[in-house]
């Protein structure tokens, strides 16, 4: 995964991340009971992530130790998703 280059960059992906995580917390209440644990696991893992990021939200460049959770979370999402 290529990180981003920018502070604009970043936001963007911050702003990614957030409005597929909303999108999956609407629909998360007609999933099972394993869908419902692995998002609890996913909230908290976002929870980690939005403190870091807010962190580095001043920084020109995001560092491995952003790039890694958010490329985790992408994963994360996707695999809730493709379980609804």
């Amino acid at each position: 995964m290529q990180g981003p280059k920018t502070l604009l960059d970043f936001a963007g992906l911050v702003e990614d991340l957030k409005r597929t995580r909303d999108e999956i917390k609407l629909q998360i209440h007609r999933g099972s009971r394993e869908i419902q644990d692995e998002w609890s696991e996913v909230e908290q893992r976002w929870t980690g992530f939005e403190s870091r990021a807010q962190l580095d939200e001043s920084a020109r460049d995001v560092g491995d130790a952003i790039k890694i959770p958010a490329s985790e979370l992408k994963g994360a999402f996707a695999k809730v998703r493709k379980a609804l």
